[in-house]
């Protein structure tokens, strides 16, 4: 074997060592949080606080039972509720602000687009005070529906970007050849670019779900009695002993886990169907 083809295999290996060493790093880096959260959230509190207990052996249920006794059941509800209709508001808007970006030219195009970038400038405390303001004055303070329509005004630059980025990878011409064999623009773009643009459009419907899922400070300057999760476990556990809030982390994490864990499976099968 000549010395630069063992180089060359020395090189592919060490390569390979490099690539599965920085892999295993980034999982790493991902997963411990989770597992030390979950692991402390069940972990006896004699085991929590001795020095010589390295990984928990003795769990129980009670921290957790705990805080559902205290209304984390009717705090995780709420957080559904206020998640499903700032998907429902965001893409009622989003979706016809994207498909107009994507399929028309008019005059200031690119200036809008750069505007609804530039909402998301702003730190969201800087509004927090005219909000409740405002809404004290329209009935909607400590309301559900309150708390969506703020969580809209978050995901909506984003849904509009993603959505338009979307429909403009698919082609017009599908539009307009549907529209040659009868249909109008409108059912041109239920049967034909729905169906292609879903895929993405559920990734957004993730990525909307997990930034109202995960929302913490207008949900709760916004509520009092009708607090979402994050809230009321802000609320409740922010004064507590250390694994309290690592219960509190779990009920937070765990909801949010199973719902991508299930949208996955169906986005994964609804890219083979569209790639199909």
């Amino acid at each position: 074997m000549m010395p630069h083809e063992e180089y060359s295999i020395v090189r592919y290996y060490l390569n390979k060592i490099v690539i599965a060493g920085l892999v295993t790093i980034a999982i790493l880096w991902v997963i411990t949080p989770f597992v030390i959260a979950i692991a402390y959230a069940f972990t006896d509190p004699d085991q929590y606080y001795s020095i010589s207990v390295v990984f928990p052996t003795s769990f129980t249920a009670d921290h957790v039972k705990m805080l559902l006794a205290l209304g984390a059941d009717k705090a995780i509800m709420n957080s559904i509720i206020v998640a499903v209709l700032t998907i429902i508001f965001s893409f009622a808007l989003g979706l016809p602000a994207g498909y107009a970006f994507a399929r028309y030219t008019f005059k200031g195009k690119d200036s809008l687009k750069l505007f609804i970038i530039g909402l998301r400038m702003f730190p969201i405390m800087v509004i927090a005070v005219p909000l409740v303001t405002l809404y004290l004055r329209l009935g909607l303070n400590d309301t559900l529906l309150g708390v969506a329509l703020a969580h809209t005004s978050m995901a909506l630059p984003f849904v509009i970007l993603i959505t338009s980025s979307i429909i403009a990878g698919i082609p017009k011409e599908l539009e307009e050849a549907a529209m040659v064999f009868g249909l109008d623009r409108k059912g041109a773009f239920i049967h034909v670019t729905m169906p292609l643009a879903l895929p993405g459009l559920t990734a957004a419907a993730i990525f909307t779900f997990l930034m109202s899922w995960n929302e913490v400070f207008i949900a709760s300057v916004l509520t009092l009695t009708n607090r979402t999760l994050t809230a009321f476990i802000l609320n409740t556990a922010m004064a507590a002993v250390d694994f309290i809030k690592f219960a509190g982390a779990f009920i937070i994490i765990f909801p949010a886990m199973i719902f991508v864990f299930i949208a996955r499976r169906y986005l994964i099968s609804m890219w083979g169907i569209t790639l199909r």
